[in-house]
């Protein structure tokens, strides 16, 4: 797939996450997909599986009852299956509000997402806000 077909199943992927759209997301995710999320927070992980990635995206969910955006704000993909979402997280949890600018690498392969690598912008923000 080149660059527009993987910036779109991004978009698509975002669209999903945002609306809770599982048969989507489930469509976008290879069963095999590896999310890492760094820091030193209850969250910071190497997921692995769908199904871990999927759990992972539940509990953003629930710990900010259910206040918690990915915003997109672009996306920049190559030929070589790499997309890069450059985002805005935005969520409420006990009192705290997050702010958080990451960007997310996401490698695919067959149109499908099989890895992806948050950056966050202020990782001890982050780390603050989920302890």
């Amino acid at each position: 797939m080149g660059a527009d077909e993987n910036a779109a199943i991004l978009r698509r992927g975002y669209e999903a996450f945002n609306s809770g759209d599982m048969d989507t997301l489930t469509e976008v995710f290879d069963e095999s997909a590896v999310w890492h999320s760094p820091g030193r927070s209850s969250l910071a992980n190497d997921y692995r599986g769908r199904e871990a990635t999927f759990a992972y995206f539940g509990r953003l969910g629930q710990e900010t009852g259910g206040t918690f955006r990915a915003g997109l704000q672009l996306v920049l993909a190559d030929d070589d299956n790499r997309v890069v979402g450059i985002q805005r997280n935005t969520a409420t949890r006990e009192g705290k509000q997050l702010a958080d600018d990451l960007c997310l690498v996401f490698e695919l392969k067959d149109g499908r997402i099989i890895e992806a690598w948050e950056h966050h912008r202020d990782l001890y923000s982050w780390d603050d806000f989920w302890s």
